[in-house]
């Protein structure tokens, strides 16, 4: 083995695609690109890192709510390009060409483009570590959609795209005897 930096360290962990999380803050919605959340449990629970150097922390803090928004790996390119402009001086949904859609919970939009998306309310924000934690209170997956892959940020600019799924669920099923 090499010895990795430890400030890469987080490339070896990096979560889950990245996401679209959508807020509504008074009049206009907003959307930010996110790479930092992570499942808490099955209620389900999320959570996610944003702070105040980002335009949408605001409207979380403020409304308690938002929709996280999953892209298929064809809206690569916009994703990114929506994570490198803020919110306070650009329309996200006009520029990109993204429909919003009315949610049936909370009032931030769903985004019509991606595979799937959830209405959350906000349940904490521990703002020492300027973490939020979400409960998922709607989910929409639009099942029609031709490209399904997702995409993973690596953390340096880089993303992996999703491959071939494998099915496990046999395994998962059976109480294997000790040791196996």
């Amino acid at each position: 083995m090499k010895k990795l930096p430890l400030h890469k360290a987080f490339m070896l962990l990096e979560p889950g695609p990245v996401v679209l999380v959508t807020t509504r803050d008074g009049g206009r919605p907003n959307i930010m690109t996110l790479s930092w959340h992570m499942v808490m449990d099955f209620t389900p629970r999320f959570a996610f890192l944003t702070g105040p150097w980002n335009h949408s922390c605001r409207a979380l803090v403020n409304t308690k709510e938002c929709v996280i928004s999953i892209p298929g790996v064809d809206l690569a390119e916009k994703v990114v390009k929506i994570g490198s402009c803020s919110g306070a001086d650009t329309d996200k949904f006009a520029a990109f060409h993204l429909t919003p859609l009315a949610a049936k919970i909370v009032g931030a939009p769903l985004i019509k483009e991606c595979l799937a998306n959830i209405e959350c309310r906000i349940s904490d924000h521990v703002k020492k570590h300027n973490l939020f934690i979400l409960d998922a209170v709607a989910a929409w997956v639009d099942g029609g959609r031709r490209e399904r892959r997702t995409f993973h940020a690596v953390g340096d600019g880089t993303f992996v795209v999703d491959g071939r799924n494998i099915n496990h669920r046999k395994i998962m099923q059976k109480k294997l005897p000790p040791g196996v």
